[in-house]
């Protein structure tokens, strides 16, 4: 998603396959040369754009193994994983997979764990990757499957110099009410006082959505499988949010995604401006017209420390490779050090691939180039908690999502009834009544595991 890093996330596609029994096919293999050429199934996100160009002068220049891309759009790229992956067909030996997917593809048999790899390459430094980032790519049997390529959460923009003409200052940890309040006070006619993701889809309104209903106590599912999504915490968030976005949000919310907030921010409508840590680097570009503008903290909360989200595209080896070795070799340039200064050096700092390591944080070039956001957004990743996100135990990780492989048709149902109410055409009550009957049904596939 590098430049929007994809934020238009619908998932979907790649469910019915997810779904499947683990295919025993291809028996996984090590092996591997210099001679090697590998297949690289990748989204064609910016940043992975400027990998793929990189790779031949440098990677294949260095190592001599030739590497195959193939780049699509991120809604086909997860249908091709999926099948590729699940019936361990063995066309491609590296994917881009998210920290949703990953754990699930490990239970399922389908991709290489990558320990033995780590533990042999200390140029590497495993240790250096960001904490949640790594434990969202480690699967229940502790063993890492993917390693990142970039990473973020979510944080709060706003515009300083809107907020000091209305007198109005917020915390670095405000909780909801304090931008509720904010809202309202530096809202004009022309300037709405909040832009919050309305747009139906699992990856849309119910990633800020359910970030809410976290630390206001709800949660999706308990620990063994009681659905909750009617349940008054979760009913409390959600009410406040759409509320939130009715009086004080952006025109057009109901459709508004990553893409119209962005644009509504960077054209001066709104005043906030709830969502992913990337917008930063986007909104504070050299072209943008609020450049420099802009104040940011961390996520609001209610009743938890922390709420940010946490995703990170990475890349997995298929387990049915018979090109392990240079599959690793690969990843661990992609998603080194050594990538981030050949990035900054040739393309310029602002389009590294940053969100996944400490280091890159430490680095003056960065700092440099990130300006007044990097802190913030750093403090927010290592502030993640995707196995503990909310007041009360969960059934399966994740924080703006559950990680398993129902949630992409349950949490698009579900989003269409939220963006619904954020219309006015039904009552949060109704809508997360329906929803409620949605989520009991694939509870019921849990029970008792």
């Amino acid at each position: 998603m590098s430049s929007i890093r994809t934020h238009l996330r619908t998932f979907g596609a790649a469910t019915a396959v997810l779904l499947l029994a683990s295919a025993c096919a291809g028996a996984g293999g090590g092996g591997g040369s210099s001679s090697d050429s590998i297949n690289v199934l990748m989204v064609n996100n910016p940043q992975m754009q400027d990998l793929q160009k990189l790779t031949a002068d440098n990677f294949t220049k260095e190592s001599g193994i030739k590497v195959n891309f193939t780049v699509l759009p991120e809604n086909d790229v997860r249908d091709k994983i999926s099948q590729d992956f699940s019936s361990q067909a063995g066309q491609y030996d590296v994917a881009t997979i998210s920290n949703y997917e990953t754990p699930m593809y490990a239970k399922n048999g389908w991709l290489a764990p990558m320990d033995d790899f780590v533990s042999k390459d200390s140029a590497f430094d495993q240790a250096d990757i960001l904490e949640p980032i790594r434990q969202s790519l480690t699967a229940a049997d502790g063993k890492v499957y993917a390693q990142p390529f970039y990473g973020e959460s979510s944080f709060l923009m706003y515009r300083k110099d809107i907020f000091e003409a209305k007198g109005v200052t917020l915390p670095e940890k405000p909780t909801w009410q304090q931008v509720a309040e904010a809202a309202a006070k530096v809202a004009t006619p022309e300037v709405r006082g909040i832009c919050l993701r309305g747009q139906p889809g699992w990856g849309q309104v119910m990633a800020p959505l359910t970030t809410v209903v976290n630390t206001f106590g709800g949660t999706w599912f308990t620990k063994d499988w009681q659905a909750q999504v009617n349940a008054p915490e979760f009913k409390e968030a959600t009410k406040f949010y759409v509320d939130l976005v009715r009086n004080h949000g952006e025109a057009g919310a109901p459709q508004a995604g990553f893409a119209e907030c962005l644009n509504n921010m960077t054209q001066g409508k709104v005043a906030m401006w709830y969502d992913a840590t990337v917008a930063a680097g986007l909104l504070e570009a050299n072209d943008s017209p609020v450049k420099g503008k802009l104040g940011f903290t961390q996520a609001p909360v209610v009743k938890t420390d922390s709420s940010g989200w946490l995703y990170t595209w990475a890349f997995g080896i298929q387990k049915a490779s018979k090109k392990q070795d240079a599959a690793w070799k690969f990843i661990s340039w992609a998603s080194g050090k050594g990538y981030e200064e050949l990035v900054g050096k040739n393309l310029g700092w602002s389009k590294v691939p940053d969100g996944k390591r400490s280091s890159t944080y430490q680095r003056a070039e960065y700092k440099q180039s990130s300006g007044t956001f990097s802190a913030q957004a750093e403090a927010a990743i290592k502030g993640a908690k995707p196995l503990n996100p909310g007041v009360q135990e969960r059934p399966a990780p994740g924080i703006q999502f559950v990680g398993i492989p129902e949630f992409t048709d349950l949490g698009t149902q579900v989003s269409q009834q939220i963006s619904s109410a954020i219309a006015g055409a039904t009552t949060v009550d109704d809508a997360l009544n329906n929803s409620q009957q949605l989520a009991e049904k694939v509870a019921a596939k849990y029970k008792g595991q």
